[in-house]
């Protein structure tokens, strides 16, 4: 009897385990940012605003929503080894509290090197905790049918403990309602990713209790 509880026991935990990884990694909070913190949203035509107004772009919306600074440096069509070398110029040069990583789209569509990307956005996760700033990141979707996330991203998410907004861009991308044309979304789309970033640092704790 003693060892038909015991089996049971270690049958119970191993579900357990299971299932809590089914769910997901759980990260570890960020600091609460203070109210004159900096964001940098680092990335390229996605965090441009490419298909809508300066004013309509991700970042612009998200410091109306955060009430912080939010430095938008997203470069149209740059691939993810000048944006490393970009980012680490930013960073030496500017003091930012947290950065927004939404990178690797024009790899994904010129079909650059998986493997390269993924060093790549490493790379950049790296320059950031060097320099003291927290890191989130966006995953962007792959090409093909569903347009579902390029799995990279979530398996750089658990290997760093990051936060990571996982579906957003396939929601947006995936709607032509939101969409300025193939690639790039309008107004709408932009908001829509500025309100899921803006949650997804509340759920993390960027602004305290």
């Amino acid at each position: 009897m003693a060892h038909y509880h015991s089996l049971q026991y270690w049958c119970i935990l191993l579900l357990s385990s299971l299932l809590l990884s089914a769910c997901g990694q759980t990260v570890t909070p960020l600091t609460p940012l203070p109210g004159n913190a900096v964001i940098l949203a680092f990335g390229d035509s996605l965090t441009y605003g490419s298909g809508a107004s300066t004013e309509q772009s991700y970042p612009a919306r998200l410091a109306e929503l955060t009430g912080r600074t939010v430095i938008n440096a997203g470069i149209p069509g740059e691939l993810s080894t000048a944006g490393k070398e970009r980012l680490t110029k930013i960073l030496a040069e500017t003091k930012v509290d947290l950065v927004i990583l939404c990178h690797g789209g024009n790899d994904l569509l010129r079909k650059q090197s998986r493997p390269q990307l993924q060093a790549n956005l490493q790379a950049m996760i790296d320059t950031v905790k060097n320099s003291g700033a927290q890191v989130i990141l966006v995953a962007v979707p792959r090409l093909g049918i569903g347009l579902a996330a390029e799995p990279l991203y979530m398996d750089i998410a658990a290997a760093n403990d990051l936060p990571i907004e996982k579906t957003v861009l396939k929601e947006v991308l995936s709607e032509p309602g939101l969409k300025s044309d193939p690639i790039h979304p309008h107004a709408a789309g932009y908001d829509q990713l500025a309100n899921s970033l803006y949650h997804l640092l509340v759920d993390n704790g960027a602004f305290g209790q």
